[in-house]
């Protein structure tokens, strides 16, 4: 996924950036159970989808990090 991908993650709402995390697993498992039954035609699919899911769940601990350091600042403040 070339940079400009990873960008546009980031980009995304709290709400989008949930429904792409759920839809990119669920394409995940598809394609494992079309692997599985041998009708998968393009095995590098397998390999793009888990890199992307890999970046979102990367873009997901980024921003946890960023809001508990966020909210020990608050909390530093008081």
């Amino acid at each position: 996924m070339p940079r400009s991908q990873v960008s546009t993650i980031r980009s995304l709402s709290n709400q989008q950036f949930a429904e792409e995390e759920i839809s990119t697993e669920r394409e995940l498992l598809n394609l494992r159970f079309q692997a599985a039954t041998r009708q998968l035609s393009d095995a590098n699919e397998l390999r793009k989808v888990r890199r992307k899911l890999a970046q979102v769940k990367t873009v997901a601990r980024e921003r946890a990090i960023s809001n508990q350091v966020g909210s020990e600042d608050r909390n530093d403040d008081d």
